[in-house]
């Protein structure tokens, strides 16, 4: 990779969006888990560059919203939704940066959230407040890393087994035996519409809801200790997930569809968010030999369609990524019944975080190999 396409995307979209949170798609500026999407890819950058500027703008996003005390501008602890944990993962870099208190009480106020936050009965996270008895695949993504490296600067180790949990947990739920898959959101009192009677589980296999655990997974494992008893269990799931994920890859294009198993059906068409995050994650799980040849092949492979099929310049000379499914969800109002029709039926957009920040992770971790 003799270009930096993480460089390249990265600029684009500080130039574009010097405030991520007033990115078009937001229908009010608030702490949100896409600006925390994009704040992580920055803070890569800079461990990857050493440029300032990557961390000028995470600083600069960031103090739009923490207060002098700690208090988060927007945030509401009693929502009791794990996607408002996302934003904070730049608060540890910050608070070890400057030394600032605002920063390490904020970190705590998101934690204290976590510590009162409703559970199943074997103790996952709901999804929200509203959502009750549920856990989707998406929201391991949103506490599980953070939580870990809570764990690990602030020597809180019990987390590190709370985190192993929930994704073990989220495995066991929502696994699929047939193909290997997971399904994007369980119901542990099977009330839901979208819920399986016997199993609880939604329908569908939705590409970005994958993405999101296999990105959890590689994330937690950089603070998971070497001797926690769940540790090679986790990296066992990882593997075992990445051989299923594997199977439905796209021939062609080396990318994923987003309905994962539905291939060509009518209406499914092969998605950037999904296919960056498992190229990012497959990549980073190569690099830290937690998966083996296949999975830095696919992830190459991904990379190269999404830049062949979904990367394109401006007028002004600014990459975009194409093809990002601009959210997809289950119940709520309008309902969404988490169906094949319901999946695609949401509209796609360019340069959102869910897709624009893994891609530009996943051209790090592809970076770092080759270098």
């Amino acid at each position: 990779m003799s270009k930096s396409w993480s460089v390249e995307m990265a600029d684009s979209f500080i130039r574009k969006y010097p405030k991520v949170a007033e990115m078009p798609q937001h229908k009010r500026v608030s702490w949100h888990y896409e600006n925390g999407c994009a704040l992580t890819a920055m803070e890569r950058m800079w461990k990857k560059t050493g440029d300032e500027r990557y961390f000028n703008y995470i600083k600069e996003n960031m103090d739009m919203f923490i207060r002098e005390d700690g208090t988060i501008t927007t945030y509401n602890l009693n929502e009791y939704n794990v996607d408002m944990i996302n934003q904070g993962k730049t608060l540890f870099l910050l608070f070890e940066r400057t030394g600032e208190e605002k920063y390490r009480k904020a970190i705590e106020l998101l934690v204290t959230q976590l510590k009162g936050h409703p559970r199943t009965s074997e103790g996952g996270l709901w999804h929200k407040k509203i959502y009750p008895f549920q856990m989707w695949l998406d929201g391991v993504y949103m506490t599980s890393p953070l939580l870990a490296q809570y764990a690990a600067m602030f020597n809180e180790p019990h987390w590190f087994d709370d985190v192993a949990n929930e994704i073990l947990l989220m495995e066991k739920v929502s696994r699929d035996p047939a193909t290997g898959l997971l399904y994007h959101g369980w119901d542990e009192s099977k009330e839901e519409l979208w819920a399986n009677k016997e199993n609880g589980c939604s329908p569908h296999f939705w590409s970005r809801a994958v993405g999101w655990y296999v990105m959890a997974i590689v994330d937690v494992l950089d603070f998971l200790p070497l001797d926690h008893p769940q540790r090679g269990q986790i990296i066992g799931i990882f593997y075992r997930l990445t051989e299923a994920l594997l199977k439905v890859q796209d021939e062609a294009s080396g990318m994923w569809y987003q309905v994962l198993d539905q291939g060509t059906r009518e209406g499914n068409y092969l998605e950037a968010s999904g296919t960056a995050m498992f190229a990012c994650a497959m990549a980073k799980g190569a690099r830290l030999g937690y998966l083996g040849g296949n999975a830095l092949k696919a992830a190459r492979r991904a990379h190269q369609g999404l830049l062949e099929r979904c990367v394109e310049a401006d007028e002004n000379g600014n990459l975009r990524l194409n093809h990002i499914c601009s959210v997809a969800g289950l119940g709520n109002k309008p309902y969404r019944d988490g169906s094949f029709a319901y999946y695609i039926s949401e509209p796609t957009r360019a340069d959102d975080p869910k897709g624009s920040a893994p891609y530009i992770m996943a051209c790090i971790e592809l970076e770092a190999i080759a270098e």
